[in-house]
């Protein structure tokens, strides 16, 4: 999958005629290669980026979907940019485990109201955030860890009960 996945970027790539892009992809693979093929071998190489791959999922999924299943919001609400940015995200407890297991994006909310700041400098502005965010009365949703974790199993378990409703309890004739 990772294979076939990266190809299917390169490809669309090739096609946008992203040059600059394919520069970069490729000079990550060749640094990649020239470092560990020396060690490893071509195959031995090739395995441990499927196994770096498989390690990562899960964690990047982790990482992403802890600040973003769980909210609740829809277009319907036709919020302002500031609104729908704190509304769609929720931030996890700040602590130095939680700064260094998620690079940072533990403050979602001000990720994505300051997306090209240094993740870094988050928590520095988080406080200023957050008293916006109550004085205009929006929810400044900040929770633990554990708890995150836990809103993804019970996001992706009402997403299942409403697909399994729509398509195993109703089959299409």
């Amino acid at each position: 999958m990772p294979v076939a996945l990266n190809l299917k970027s390169m490809k669309e790539m090739c096609r946008r005629r992203c040059w600059e892009d394919i520069a970069w992809v490729s000079s990550s693979y060749i640094r990649y290669f020239i470092t560990f093929v020396p060690f490893y071998g071509i195959f031995g190489t090739l395995g441990l980026m499927c196994l770096v791959n498989f390690l990562e999922s899960p964690w990047i999924a982790y990482v992403t979907q802890m600040s973003h299943i769980p909210m609740k919001i829809s277009k319907e609400e036709n919020q302002d940019w500031f609104s729908t940015q704190v509304l769609a995200t929720c931030n996890v407890e700040q602590s130095f485990f939680n700064d260094w297991f998620t690079g940072h994006l533990n403050f979602q909310i001000e990720h994505h109201l300051f997306p090209t700041m240094p993740r870094h400098n988050y928590h520095k502005v988080a406080p200023l955030v957050k008293s916006l965010c109550a004085k205009h009365g929006l929810p400044y949703v900040n929770k633990p860890m554990l708890k995150a974790f836990g809103d993804i199993a019970r996001a992706l378990k009402k997403s299942g009960a409403i697909w399994k409703e729509a398509y195993c309890m109703h089959p299409q004739t």
